[in-house]
């Protein structure tokens, strides 16, 4: 396979929805007043599986690219403290933010200079592929979960 072989295959599988429903498509199913919805016997919401998703890809964009890193709390930093957004604004925000994150690792990929077998710029030994795999493997585990959460809500 070729280096722009597997380059389409990352960018084909982070925008999601090769053997399942894109994450696009399931926010578009839920509205505001649901998010924080937390289905009988699930731990989480709706909006704190999203906030999950979105804070742990910018993490790994960051941790690849960004000038200045800091390894964040775990778990604290990657969970909300709230189970719903407080405004519809902050919910827009989110979204926003997830995607524009995800246009930012979109290019990250596609940029000639990334050599995906070379070690991440915050790594000790996590190779970009790995980190990118991460965010594809991670996205696609919780998107499962949002998609069980709208069904169990009756929205899907």
């Amino acid at each position: 396979m070729s280096k722009a072989q597997l380059k389409s295959h990352l960018l084909r599988h982070l925008k999601g929805g090769e053997a399942f429903m894109p994450i696009d498509d399931l926010l578009d199913k839920i509205s505001f007043k649901n998010i924080g919805d937390r289905p009988v016997g699930l731990p989480y919401s709706f909006y704190e599986i999203f906030y999950h998703i979105k804070y742990a890809q910018k993490d790994i964009l960051d941790f690849c690219t960004s000038e200045h890193y800091a390894l964040p709390n775990w778990p604290a930093d990657y969970w909300p403290l709230e189970k719903t957004a407080e405004t519809k604004k902050g919910w827009k925000l989110l979204k926003e933010d997830f995607f524009t994150d995800r246009m930012l690792l979109t290019s990250f990929i596609e940029n000639e200079q990334t050599d995906l077998m070379a070690v991440a710029k915050h790594g000790e030994k996590q190779s970009v592929l790995r980190e990118l795999m991460l965010v594809i493997e991670h996205n696609a585990y919780h998107t499962g979960q949002l998609a069980i959460i709208l069904r169990l809500l009756g929205l899907h």
